[in-house]
């Protein structure tokens, strides 16, 4: 059985100026892609335009891809969809370096998909944008419980600023 990133695209190699619409998906197990981030049977959605030029094929469109991970700031998990966004060429004779070769008359969209799912993927993810995170203090969660710490954050190098503070009269 053929995977559904190898694309036929004798037809589109024969005539440029021709395109061609691509809606299928893959698991990360099928990308062949072992980040902590993403569970192997979980599917990437792929929606992609082929388009035909005289020298190789042009594969624009979004991907969807499910992550998974911990809070940086709480330690919950969290977890999302991401929405990325796909501009690629595709040359027989690779002429620009940020093209990707094609193979006879496929083109291999597997690569260019695990690279893309793996650059954009958050590193550092939060479980949500306001997050409050733990307590620096006492721990708690900030999101669950309003905790009566005070936080009082001051760079140290600025200490010798802080000194001279009121040492000089107000221009009020």
């Amino acid at each position: 059985m053929a995977h559904p990133l190898l694309v036929n695209v004798v037809d589109l190699v024969r005539r440029p100026g021709s395109e061609r619409q691509l809606s299928t998906s893959c698991t990360f197990a099928e990308l062949d892609v072992t980040d902590q981030r993403f569970v192997a049977t979980d599917e990437v959605r792929v929606e992609l335009r082929l388009d035909s030029l005289s020298d190789g094929i042009v594969v624009d469109g979004t991907l969807v891809v499910p992550w998974h991970g911990t809070c940086r700031r709480c330690l919950n998990d969290a977890h999302g969809e991401l929405e990325c966004e796909v501009h690629e060429l595709y040359q027989h004779t690779v002429t620009d370096p940020e093209a990707f070769e094609m193979q006879g008359d496929q083109l291999d969209l597997r690569p260019m998909v695990r690279e893309v799912v793996l650059l954009d993927a958050p590193l550092t993810p939060v479980c949500r944008d306001d997050c409050a995170g733990l307590c620096p203090t006492c721990g708690v969660d900030r999101n669950e419980v309003t905790c009566d710490c005070t936080h009082i954050r001051t760079d140290p190098r600025w200490d010798a600023l802080s000194d001279l503070h009121g040492q000089f009269p107000s221009s009020d």
